[in-house]
């Protein structure tokens, strides 16, 4: 069953890239095309719905299957949540794009949860057995909920991003410009991550170390010695380290000793990689086009209305928002009371997660209460899921909590 579920990810991850392809032909060809420009648009809109709908379905098998086989929601670890995140972005694409129409949307939201079910395919996929915190019916109603909340805030992203490429001018170079490249290179940041994994792991040219752990009662005293397998080439060594078996590169500095865990050097060491692969990325990108992303694209998005998309993105926020707000907040303090015996307790998710609720708060009062339409609300729409990858992956993968089970 488990490899049932994993095939027809696969499958839905193809679809996605299909109808990504679709939707851009939607987009870029109706300068060419040899029929009316909109006509064009809305034949290849419905044809990159229809694939991406069908790729929602497989996922559903996906999700289903893996439910049933691992007795729990899959969303228990690192690959599970992130896989769900993407399924929860496609369920936010359809809701929306059944709304308006708007073919562009797409190009932009599909892409994303495609590269989503990437990033999660780079974790262990296997299913264990849930870890004595989360063998609760609140890992379905919490982590869930949560999950479809970032979903359509995901989407609210994407609109966003597609106004402000859309009305920020990029004749010059502004701190406007500075900023939406930097946005952009964030998610490039992602889509190099997973090519280098990928690369590597075919290579198996793994890094193993090993390191004492100390007692808690006595720091001086050595309880035992762990060991570490890197599979990046190692650029940050666990603390007081040996390599047991050396991999491609000899690595420059140890983790800082604010790092707690046994996996707290490899995981700084994935986001080292996430950063420089998204950076070489970007930049070979911009070599091959002589020009600024959001310049390159902005010309495939001239005759769109920055009112509508504006509009889209102030929906799937105002969606998103009440069911982030349950599961995010509201559940995870009444699981937090039931598994810890407190509400609170200022573990690094929690905090991030209010951060997050926090952000798009402000964004609501100040559209509604202070007028802060267009670029404004779109730059508060990018920025507030900006946070939740931070929440998502450096939180996860960095800084060690209640919650890092899930980086595992």
């Amino acid at each position: 069953m488990i490899q049932l579920s994993n095939n027809l990810l696969l499958l839905a991850f193809v679809l996605y890239l299909v109808s990504t392809i679709v939707y851009a032909v939607a987009i870029t060809g109706k300068k060419w095309a040899n029929r009316d420009p909109k006509e064009h648009q809305q034949r290849f809109g419905r044809i990159g719905f229809a694939i991406t709908f069908i790729g929602f379905l497989s996922q559903t098998g996906y999700v289903a299957i893996r439910w049933i086989a691992g007795g729990h929601s899959p969303t228990s670890n690192m690959f599970e949540f992130i896989a769900f995140l993407s399924y929860c972005i496609v369920i936010g694409f359809l809701i929306l794009y059944r709304i308006y129409r708007m073919t562009i949307l797409g190009a932009f939201a599909v892409p994303l949860a495609a590269i989503m079910l990437a990033y999660a395919s780079v974790f262990p996929k296997e299913v264990t057995p849930l870890i004595p915190a989360l063998q609760s019916y609140w890992l379905q109603i919490h982590v869930t909920t949560a999950a479809l909340g970032e979903g359509i805030l995901a989407v609210g992203f994407a609109s966003g991003l597609m106004y402000l490429i859309r009305t920020v001018p990029q004749q010059v170079s502004t701190k406007s410009t500075k900023w939406l490249e930097f946005v952009i290179s964030v998610v490039l940041m992602m889509v190099g991550f997973i090519i280098v994994s990928t690369v590597f792991a075919n290579l198996n040219q793994k890094t193993v170390f090993e390191f004492p752990q100390y007692k808690a009662d006595e720091p001086t005293v050595v309880e035992r010695m762990l060991t570490v397998e890197y599979k990046l080439p190692a650029i940050v060594a666990p603390q007081e380290s040996k390599i047991v078996q050396p991999g491609p590169i000899t690595p420059l500095f140890e983790a800082p000793g604010f790092m707690e865990g046994k996996d707290a050097a490899r995981k700084l060491n994935t986001m080292i990689w996430s950063v420089l692969s998204g950076v070489v990325l970007y930049g070979l990108i911009r070599l091959l086009l002589r020009k600024r992303l959001a310049a390159a694209m902005q010309p495939t998005l001239d005759d769109i209305d920055p009112e509508l998309i504006d509009e889209i993105s102030y929906r799937a926020i105002a969606i998103g928002y009440p069911i982030f707000t349950l599961g995010a907040l509201i559940f995870a303090m009444i699981w937090a009371n039931e598994a810890w015996g407190r509400f609170w307790g200022w573990d690094p998710k929690e905090v991030w997660a209010l951060i997050v609720w926090l952000f798009y708060s402000a964004y609501l009062h100040l559209r509604l209460s202070k007028g802060w339409l267009g670029v404004k609300s779109a730059w508060m729409a990018v920025a507030g899921f900006v946070i939740i990858l931070i929440t998502l992956v450096v939180v996860n993968l960095v800084i060690a909590g209640l919650h890092s089970y899930a980086g595992v």
